[in-house]
């Protein structure tokens, strides 16, 4: 991937610093479907929005302590993972924010296994 543009890069800069509505499937302490780890934070997708895995944009909602079915947030940030072309939206609440490495620690159930960086714009 290190050649090649990564599209879903280029979806995810279109929402950095806008108020997005996130659907929540995966939520707040429930099991992958597929793997042995547990959600720690809300996890879930922007209806609609298409990303190049042919499923719909992938958002992380951090600062809620409970789980939700619904989100609306700020993209605060996003996940490039170098050798996936599947970014993540890193959603906040509205007035807050977090550090890379906050973002990093609440993340990194899921995000340990790929090599990526935290971009703000």
């Amino acid at each position: 991937m290190s050649d090649q543009i990564s599209q879903s890069l280029i979806l995810a800069k279109q929402f950095f610093g806008k108020e997005v509505e996130v659907f929540v499937d995966r939520q707040l302490g429930t099991k992958h479907p597929k793997h042995d780890y547990f959600y720690e934070v809300n996890y879930g997708y922007l209806p609609g929005v298409m990303a190049p895995d042919g499923e719909e944009l992938d958002a992380y909602c951090l600062g809620l302590s409970q789980p939700q079915e619904k989100i609306i947030g700020i993209v605060g940030a996003i996940v490039h993972r170098f050798e996936d072309d599947d970014d993540k939206l890193i959603v906040f609440p509205k007035n807050i924010n977090f550090t890379d490495e906050e973002i990093e620690k609440a993340i990194n159930f899921q995000e340990k296994w790929f090599k990526h960086e935290i971009l703000r714009f």
